[in-house]
């Protein structure tokens, strides 16, 4: 069935995870008259049964959160009922009890609306969403919700901000509980065929000394299965400068100890350049997150897709896509919006769908050819590498000038495609021909459906792009010598910044990383690599 359990680690991650859950509720159909969908509910949902025997559908699933990051979501997920808890502890204690409840956050008039069963709920907006459960669309099991009572949300006596306070947050659980038998297993156990675990975390906090020995427990576990981190980073520009200095040596903590264990790690920095098609606060999390979850969904789209309908590209085939030298285990994130306005319905995949500049030529579904180096390099309007070096202010030319691309997988969404055939045998030898020659390899996949926008979006996208429900969408994950430069720079402020016990393992380790992006291949940077 190949499977894909999600670990959700922090009040960020868990905007982006709600998101990216409602989007995937929005495949399910309940009525019989409408075209079936193209996803797979089974990849990322379980079948179960509630306390009175209905059935139910979740989310493969395990939420973390600290004290007061859940806001009005109900303790057990808001599906089961979990009885007198009070009554169930006499038969384990039969001294006085005293109990002592901080007030319950109150629901969000949306939830509200949708428990009550309105058809339209309130609108929402930056100020009426406190909380990711403000705007969640589904059920959760009980055994997702995770609470993390050593620590509050947005406390200033002691924050959960600096990396080794989630190391020791982390051996302090694990000792306890032993976290990956009590939340892992029973989860990946129900499992026939697991293609992988996909985690959501914020890595320039102290959730990335969390996730770091996370990702080490599940790798000694789960020796070959695909583990795929999702990094999300504070906007670079906001915040004092010891605050910033803080996430950016956290950052290279988490990049150094995290990417050479996991199968692939992908940075989900807040951009810094919005098009003028979106309208971002970047002050909100919702908004933000919004934008990362419509990419990082739509890029992962492939890896639910129904076999037979469309091609299908498991995280293996991803992995194997990109990872052209064995060692490339990061990969940039990028996207365009796309006037669906172009679109062509049942043309023959070979001619031109779009003239929308930012809309790919769909000629070749499968690898690109030597003619097609180009456009291998082209660079989508959104990126999601952190920025904050020098390379902010090349201008197009200059970047495609000065960045190569090793690999690059591509999905479309939002089009309608014939796709020719073609053989395996001949994709093969042209594979190893272009790792030969030094050429990129380019993966596509495409989907017909678009993108959709449900009322728990926010309204960030020109309507221009869209039709209110609905919007195309071109994401890629590349491999590039951006990498190893935007590497270099971290290794560069460490250098400064860390305590000398540290400096030098971290300093050399991100060094060894940057050099996977390197071999063979000189740009011609002035980037200082001391």
């Amino acid at each position: 069935m190949h499977e894909i359990l999600t670990l959700q680690l922090g009040h960020r991650a868990n905007y982006l995870a709600t998101h990216f859950w409602n989007t995937q509720e929005s495949y399910f159909q309940y009525d019989a008259s409408n075209e079936p969908s193209t996803v797979d509910h089974d990849i990322h949902f379980r079948p179960g049964q509630g306390p009175t025997g209905e059935d139910t559908y979740t989310p493969r699933t395990v939420i973390y959160d600290l004290k007061g990051g859940f806001g009005g979501l109900r303790k057990w997920g808001g599906l089961y009922d979990q009885g007198d808890i009070e009554g169930d502890l006499k038969n384990f204690w039969d001294g006085s009890v005293v109990k002592q409840k901080d007030p319950p956050i109150p629901q969000s008039e949306y939830q509200r609306a949708l428990d009550g069963g309105l058809d339209q709920p309130p609108k929402l907006n930056t100020q009426s969403v406190r909380y990711w459960s403000d705007f969640t669309r589904v059920f959760y099991h009980p055994r997702s919700i995770v609470h993390i009572n050593d620590y509050e949300l947005g406390s200033t006596i002691l924050p959960f901000e600096k990396w080794t306070s989630g190391e020791e947050l982390f051996w302090k659980l694990d000792k306890d509980h032993d976290l990956l038998d009590r939340d892992i297993r029973p989860w990946a156990e129900e499992c026939d065929q697991l293609q992988g675990i996909q985690i959501f975390a914020s890595d320039d906090d102290a959730w990335g000394g969390f996730s770091s020995k996370y990702v080490e427990s599940l790798r000694d576990e789960y020796e070959k299965t695909s583990l795929w981190f999702w990094g999300l980073q504070e906007d670079v520009s906001q915040g004092q400068r010891a605050k910033r200095t803080l996430r950016t040596v956290n950052t290279a903590q988490s990049l150094h100890a995290i990417s050479p264990l996991a199968s692939m790690y992908v940075p989900l920095a807040t951009p810094s350049y919005i098009p003028p098609y979106l309208s971002i606060d970047r002050s909100s999390q919702w908004h933000v997150a919004g934008l990362l979850s419509m990419t990082v969904e739509s890029m992962t789209l492939p890896t639910r897709q129904k076999p037979g309908l469309l091609k299908r590209g498991l995280l293996h085939d991803f992995e194997a896509s990109l990872n052209s030298n064995g060692n490339q285990r990061i990969a940039e994130l990028q996207c365009s919006i796309v006037d669906k306005s172009h679109d062509r319905s049942n043309e023959h995949a070979s001619s031109t769908p779009a003239s929308d500049s930012r809309m790919p030529d769909s000629n070749h579904l499968g690898l690109v050819y030597e003619d097609e180096v180009e456009k291998a390099n082209s660079k989508l309007d959104i990126s999601f590498m952190s920025s904050d070096t020098s390379q902010t202010a090349l201008s197009l030319r200059q970047w495609e000038s000065t960045n190569h691309v090793f690999a690059k997988v591509e999905s479309i969404r939002g089009f309608t495609f014939v796709e020719e055939a073609h053989d395996e045998e001949e994709a093969a030898t042209s594979r190893k021909r272009r790792r030969l020659a030094s050429l990129p390899m380019v993966e596509k996949y495409y989907n017909p459906s678009p993108f959709p926008i449900l009322d728990s979006f926010p309204q960030i996208i020109s309507e221009a792009l869209s039709t209110g429900q609905s919007t195309a969408v071109q994401g890629s994950l590349s491999t590039t010598s951006q990498i190893s430069k935007r590497t270099r720079a971290l290794q560069n402020i460490v250098s400064r910044m860390v305590d000398v016990a540290d400096r030098e393992a971290l300093a050399n380790g991100l060094g060894e990383i940057a050099e996977a992006y390197e071999e063979g291949w000189d740009s011609g940077s002035d980037v200082d690599s001391d």
